[in-house]
């Protein structure tokens, strides 16, 4: 796991200088860094859509009968199963590349060139891979986000993704000479396609107009969560907000725990010895105090004896003197 953890790493680098051109700049956590640009793109796009597009796209599912929209629909994904395959191999999933072959060639032949799907009825469901993924696969971030006229929601890997994917088409090589009539084929292909796909997402509007208070910033998210959901087949990366809150919070008593732990530990020495320097002077003050006291009291005490002793004697000596003259 480790040699393949470590290819992966290498091959990721060097699709990523091949793709990029050498830009190292590091990715951010803001995926829209174009945004007033996406925005402008965004709005030109979505007037067309709603000018040209999507009243086609009506007509269509009016006068198409649902099973020939279905045919249409199946013979075009049948001709993108092409290109899973070979992304299939570049992300060395060779199990899937081996299902979407069969499938492939089960619905060109017993499906009439796809427009029956019966691959999936028989056990070989539909996968959705292109190079944007496979980039991803190999460790390519997304880069920013990018709406581009038309075509609508991208980013950076996503764009790349698409123009390489066109390389493993072969209707765009048809397409490649309109003057022809494989080629005008292709193109009227195309444009049948584009109706095809814009009329089964009409049911769509609903939803899209209750959900989102911003059209721009909901196509925006739920692009950006979808292919990091496919990049990931399904299992993207959980991130637990309190478990990273904790994390950081971690990360910052250790870079600054000790240093704070040692701080506190001397300041509260410090405070205990001030203390017991000040117990101390406040008992020796006691001491002598009460040494002071007890000697004053001796002294007064001695002073007072004294002073009787004294008087008794002079007493004494009054009685002597008396009896003495009475004799």
């Amino acid at each position: 796991m480790q040699k393949v953890s470590g290819y992966k790493s290498v091959l990721g680098s060097l699709l990523l200088s091949w793709v990029v051109s050498g830009c190292a700049t590091p990715p951010t956590h803001n995926h829209d860094p174009f945004e007033k640009f996406n925005r402008g793109v965004f709005a030109f796009n979505d007037g067309v859509d709603q000018m040209v597009i999507k009243p086609i796209a009506k007509t269509y599912k009016t006068i198409v009968p649902s099973p020939i929209d279905n045919g249409v629909t199946n013979f075009f994904s049948n001709i993108d199963d092409i290109v899973v395959v070979v992304n299939d191999l570049f992300q060395l999933k060779f199990k899937q590349a081996a299902s979407d072959t069969g499938r492939l060639l089960i619905n060109s032949t017993v499906g009439l060139l796809g427009f029956i799907d019966v691959a999936t009825d028989i056990g070989l469901p539909k996968h959705d891979e292109d190079f944007g993924q496979t980039l991803g696969y190999w460790g390519v971030n997304s880069g920013p986000y990018l709406v581009l006229p038309i075509l609508g929601p991208s980013s950076a890997r996503d764009a790349v993704g698409v123009g390489t994917d066109l390389l493993f088409d072969p209707t765009f090589y048809y397409a490649a000479s309109p003057t022809t009539e494989a080629g005008q084929a292709i193109l009227a292909g195309g444009a049948v396609r584009g109706v095809d796909k814009r009329a089964d997402l009409l049911g769509l509007e609903k939803v899209l107009q209750t959900a989102a208070l911003d059209k721009y910033a909901y196509f925006r998210d739920a692009y950006l969560a979808r292919r990091e959901y496919l990049v990931h087949d399904g299992d993207p990366p959980q991130i637990d907000e309190e478990e990273d809150l904790f994390d950081d919070e971690d990360e910052e008593e250790d870079l600054f725990g000790d240093d704070g732990d040692e701080e506190e530990d001397e300041n509260e020495e410090e405070l205990l010895n001030e203390e017991d320097e000040n117990e101390e002077e406040l008992l020796n003050e006691e001491d002598e105090n009460e040494e002071e006291l007890l000697n004053e009291e001796d002294e007064n005490e001695e002073e007072l004896l004294n002073e009787e002793d004294e008087n008794e004697e002079e007493l004494l000596n009054e009685e002597d003197e008396d009896d003495e003259d009475n004799l």
